[in-house]
């Protein structure tokens, strides 16, 4: 103690201000963190293993990563009526070619939809984990519209029965947070990037917040998902080299591009290299 007090005569106003850096950005600690080992030097298949024959998050692009024993990358949120759907977009139009969002239809619609004009439906998060059925490991991305995080509990009603290895991960600190009140036992993860380098709408503070990792502190996450672009980010790099945060790069989509995210992440979300 009388070491850090030294630490901040000498350091001054600009010491104090780096020290509460490193506060909001550190991400639990080591020694309770659970086991990363099902999922360190692994691949993981972008929403399934998935073509322009074999829609994104469908049951046969799921399928298709199981049979290459990669592990799968996925996202969730709920229907009209409650049900945990598996779907990416908050929308329908880009891969069901509908007009809306998956929360104004109930789950037997969206299953009956279209996916890609191919005959898959959207699936719900129960039947895909029955037909993974922890042969593989899983990258859960939860999808929050807003502040509601009511995808949070239902998600969990039907993953504390799921035998198999999963994490949880979401660009949506409030969901981390969830899961670090509500499920500390589980192995949870911060999704980020530099947002400003794109052209996503919203709040330029947010995107700074968590483009810096600043809001860590809320969730204490056990790993940082981080765009494969910007490897050396000061916040992720921080994270990673000094707390020693699990490193997943995102989204990987030639066999180039994996190599070089080696020297950088432990563990890689892949699209379109298989």
């Amino acid at each position: 103690m009388i070491g850090l007090y030294i630490a901040l005569g000498v350091l001054g106003g600009s010491g104090l201000v780096f020290l509460l850096f490193l506060w909001m950005i550190a991400p639990r600690s080591q020694r309770k963190r659970p086991d990363t080992t099902p999922f360190l030097g692994m691949e993981f298949a972008h929403r399934g293993l998935h073509n322009k024959n074999v829609p994104e998050n469908s049951l046969r692009a799921f399928q298709g990563a199981v049979d290459r024993r990669l592990g799968i990358e996925l996202d969730i949120q709920l229907s009209k009526d409650g049900e945990v759907m598996v779907f990416h977009d908050f929308t329908l139009n880009r891969v069901a070619g509908v007009d809306g969002k998956v929360i104004n239809f109930t789950a037997e619609e969206l299953g009956k939809m279209s996916l890609g004009g191919q005959s898959d439906g959207i699936p719900t998060l129960k039947q895909v984990l029955e037909a993974v059925d922890g042969q593989v490991p899983l990258i859960i991305e939860i999808k929050i519209p807003g502040f509601d995080l009511s995808v949070c509990p239902k998600a969990f009603e039907i993953l504390d029965e799921y035998k198999g290895p999963y994490c949880i991960e979401s660009f949506h600190p409030l969901a981390i947070h969830w899961m670090k009140k509500n499920r500390p036992h589980i192995l949870r993860g911060q999704l980020s990037s530099d947002f400003f380098k794109h052209s996503e709408k919203g709040s330029r503070i947010q995107f700074f917040a968590v483009k810096n990792l600043m809001l860590n502190f809320l969730a204490r996450p056990d790993f940082i998902a981080f765009d494969i672009r910007y490897p050396r980010a000061v916040a992720f790099r921080l994270c990673t080299k000094l707390f020693h945060s699990l490193p997943i790069g995102w989204t990987i989509r030639t066999k180039e591009e994996l190599e070089k995210a080696k020297e950088h992440f432990d563990a890689w979300i892949c699209e379109d290299i298989y």
